[in-house]
């Protein structure tokens, strides 16, 4: 196995032990016998559990950041780009469900990486409340608080990996043609 597919199977069985038992509770034993091999065989691979953790978070932020730039700059309507940030919510949590739990529940442990990570965040969900005052002021989505419709959009949208991967029969077609008409239509004029 060449040394990008083993760290590739190395962030695929962190992120699935982090979702499972929470990054806390894991260690490099668990992971190497999770891979069947010995834990300082992992090192040949990674410099440390704090490594992986970033890699897995920042690769998933980094994907959120450049689809919500690409979005914003389009020149869509209003709908039409809250649709994307939707359909880009549902193509990243059915691609890496259990990243998405590394996202949502152990960002706080990243530590030298942390303060970038907070900072993609942050510039995300100004990204995406910049989009929904734009409709408002425009007349294109409905005269509510757009603090409540970021707050429902992103709960949603951050807790899906959590919903979508205990559902049987909701393959990713069917979630991406119903999920965005439900969410919108809440705001829809």
């Amino acid at each position: 196995m060449n040394r990008a597919t083993r760290k590739k199977e190395i962030l695929s069985k962190a992120a699935k032990l982090f979702k499972k038992r929470g990054y806390s509770a894991v260690t490099m034993r668990d992971l190497a016998d999770e891979l069947n091999i010995k834990a300082a065989s992992l090192y040949n691979h990674i410099s440390s559990k704090q490594e992986i953790l970033a890699t897995i978070i920042i690769d998933v932020a980094e994907n959120f950041t450049n689809g919500m730039q690409q979005i914003k700059n389009q020149p869509l309507t209003t709908l039409e780009k809250l649709k994307k940030i939707i359909l880009l919510h549902i193509d990243l949590t059915v691609k890496s469900p259990d990243a998405m739990a590394c996202l949502n529940n152990d960002w706080m442990h990243l530590e030298e990486k942390l303060p970038y990570f907070v900072q993609m965040r942050e510039d995300y969900e100004e990204n995406f409340r910049s989009i929904l005052k734009e409709g408002i002021a425009q007349g294109e989505i409905a005269n509510r608080d757009p603090e409540i419709m970021l707050f429902s959009l992103l709960s949603t949208l951050r807790t899906l990996y959590i919903w979508y991967t205990k559902k049987d029969g909701v393959d990713a077609k069917t979630l991406k043609e119903q999920m965005p008409a439900t969410l919108l239509n809440g705001i829809r004029i």
